[in-house]
């Protein structure tokens, strides 16, 4: 049973659409990559899967027991308030307020699962600085890390390497191939198409107008990226690529390797 199911969505801002036509599902232990160019609606489709803003039509479900609480989420631009004061172990830590549930407080699960993420994502040296002094790139990294901590069941991610050196860079593939390895879905949205196709065994293009292609034609197999040094091996399941209604639709490619 699919997690999330898009159904017939037309996406946009206000009652100009950008994209229409989007079918598909977002399954338990799914890899989807969302690519396409600027303005194709990659971050309003994320938006909408997440019930952050609406669809100018069409419908977005949850299912098999899916809740808000079991997603992870990694915007793409989020600049911190002059006056927010918050630490960067505080920050990651809000990551497992889903967990915590009515307790008044982080249990000892919650706090390990915080500093393993910082660990991971490399600011545990940074735990204690205010989030709003670090750079772009520190502040990126603490963020993912506060969406690992949060994504039990579905991660989100738009343009999770933006900002990243290359070593930072295989470091968070690695952190997001380890929770995908465990079950956790992932929709990772990118403008970078050579990347992601290095990455991908299939590649299902998405035209203007037109449904997403069945899922059983489109099998999950290892990829490798010996080609991209900065990129490492991953499972993607597909590639759901997006144009805009301005552009000409793209071609169907197959078989990405």
């Amino acid at each position: 049973m699919p997690l999330i199911s898009c159904v017939d969505l037309t996406l946009g801002y206000g009652r100009a659409a950008v994209a229409s036509g989007l079918s598909f599902d977002v399954c338990s232990g799914d890899y989807l990559c969302v690519i396409g160019e600027n303005g194709s609606g990659k971050t309003t489709l994320m938006r909408a899967m997440l019930g952050l803003s609406a669809p100018v039509s069409g419908r977005v479900e949850f299912g098999d027991g899916l809740t808000a609480r079991d997603i992870g989420y990694l915007p793409q631009v989020a600049p911190a308030r002059a006056d927010f004061p918050a630490s960067v172990r505080e920050v990651v830590r809000s990551g497992c307020l889903g967990r915590r549930g009515a307790r008044p407080t982080f249990g000892k699960a919650d706090k390990l699962l915080a500093e393993s993420a910082m660990e991971r994502l490399g600011v545990a040296p940074l735990a204690r600085r205010c989030f709003r002094e670090l750079s772009g790139g520190q502040q990126r990294r603490a963020l993912l890390a506060r969406a690992i901590c949060a994504a039990r069941r579905l991660l989100l991610l738009d343009e999770p390497a933006a900002g990243l050196d290359p070593k930072m860079t295989i470091e968070l593939y690695d952190a997001i191939d380890e929770l995908h390895r465990g079950g956790v879905a992932v929709v990772s949205v990118s403008h970078d198409v050579t990347a992601a196709s290095r990455r991908a065994a299939s590649d299902t293009v998405l035209p203007k107008c037109s449904k997403f292609e069945d899922e059983a034609t489109t099998p999950s197999v290892s990829a490798t990226s010996s080609s991209n040094p900065v990129t490492p091996d991953i499972i993607v399941s597909s590639i759901l690529r997006l144009k805009s209604l301005s552009s000409k639709p793209y071609r169907r490619l197959c078989a990405v390797t």
